[in-house]
């Protein structure tokens, strides 16, 4: 070890629901550890969400450990600021060994074994590193974004914040994800022009034959299924996630409904040359796959319904309220005054801190329920790390219990 160098059994590089979980945990099997955070606690449902936003699943799924939902719409959808209660009152429910603005910005091999860990300028060995900082890092925005006409706002969904924000005129929204689509549902509220390129997110209802399809899916345990009982196996994790919205007690974000009450839909942004939008011609076939993978899941509904004689009202099949005429013409983006975009096409995550072999050559992390092949190196709050719900309200306390497990050698139960 070297001059100054401290000692701790366990680091958490991650002070979000994820990281703190883990804590939680540890903190019940008096396991000494720490939690770096780079900027605060859990701070992204404050930092990185819209005024309007709310949860896409039912609040009965807030099942953080030791901080199930107690509240008085279990059924219902908690809206940004109860977001940020439900959260706050998790991390003061334990003292957690936290250490927020403190950013890891390098982990190597430690010649003693283990790991060397450098944050806030100070020097850490640790047996054991839990990487816990999500898959968010790096907001993706186009390289051709930067030749855009400067008088054009631009704007990553992760700062969008509401209508108010952005200057008067049409807005231009790139991705069609849950964050794109409620995103334009909000501008589309404030009688905004809207126009959205539509990409490859699949679409699932709010309620199917009387109730939430979260709730029929819970039934089915397909909150259960594993990663390795997927039938994508590995390639559930790329997949994006299905577009709906809590809001205003929950209801289907339908994008033909939106065209058919004015926003303009189109296909897959190519790029933006002086000014004028260019989309593949792949408009119908999002629109059609999306609805394709919501009948999916009705029929799953439907047998599952029919296996276990459930008296279930029944529901029409759904019949789309507006086509596209095939047309795929390039949008000025002056002429039709669009004078805002919002990208809404992800983030890439951020590992170049890390110089520890788990990694594949698409420098991607490798591991098996969180556990990589070198020793006591760990990641917690992946998409589909375990299940759906890793990462998620709903998932993480199962994940979190089964790495302390295998941090501490025993079984340690699920809270």
């Amino acid at each position: 070890m070297t001059q100054n160098e401290k000692s701790i059994p366990v680091i958490i590089v991650g002070g979000g629901q994820a990281g703190l979980s883990l804590s939680w945990y540890l903190c019940r099997e008096k396991v000494d550890h720490i939690v770096f955070e780079s900027k605060t606690a859990c701070h992204s449902w404050d930092d990185e969400r819209w005024d309007n936003f709310c949860l896409v699943t039912p609040n009965w799924q807030c099942e953080l450990p030791g901080h199930p939902y107690k509240g008085k719409d279990p059924h219902g959808f908690m809206v940004k600021q109860e977001i940020i209660e439900y959260v706050k009152g998790f991390v003061n429910s334990f003292n957690p060994p936290l250490r927020e603005h403190t950013a890891v910005t390098s982990i190597t091999r430690h010649e003693a074994g283990g790991y060397r860990v450098v944050a806030g300028g100070e020097t850490w060995h640790t047996k054991h590193v839990v990487i816990a900082s999500g898959a968010y890092q790096d907001a993706v925005i186009p390289g051709y974004a930067s030749a855009i006409d400067p008088s054009i706002f631009q704007v990553h969904s992760q700062d969008y914040r509401n209508a108010a924000q952005l200057p008067e005129g049409a807005v231009l929204v790139v991705g069609s994800g849950q964050s794109g689509a409620q995103i334009v549902e909000d501008l589309f509220l404030e009688k905004r022009k809207v126009h959205l390129c539509v990409g490859s997110a699949p679409r699932v209802s709010r309620f199917y034959r009387g109730r939430d399809v979260v709730d029929w899916l819970a039934d089915m345990h397909f909150y259960d299924l594993t990663v390795d009982n997927h039938p994508l196996r590995e390639g559930a994790r790329d997949k994006t996630n299905h577009y709906v919205t809590g809001r205003n007690g929950g209801h289907d974000l339908d994008l033909r409904l939106f065209a058919k009450e004015g926003v303009g839909l189109h296909g897959t942004l190519e790029t933006i040359r002086d000014e004028v939008a260019h989309f593949l011609p792949d408009l119908k076939q999002h629109l059609d796959d999306a609805d394709k993978t919501n009948a999916d899941i009705k029929k799953s509904i439907d047998a599952y319904i029919a296996r276990e004689n459930i008296n279930a009202p029944t529901e029409a099949p759904y019949v789309p309220v507006w086509e596209p005429d095939g047309s795929n013409t390039p949008l000025d983006l002056k002429a039709a005054g669009i004078t805002s975009i919002v990208w809404c096409i992800g983030f890439r995550p951020n590992y170049r801190w890390i110089d520890v072999p788990v990694f594949n050559g698409a420098n991607k992390p490798v591991w098996h329920r969180g556990v990589t092949d070198a020793p006591g190196f760990y990641f917690l709050g992946l998409p589909w790390l375990h299940t759906w719900g890793s990462g998620r309200f709903s998932g993480i306390s199962r994940d979190a219990a089964w790495l302390a497990s295998q941090i501490t050698g025993k079984d340690v139960p699920v809270a």
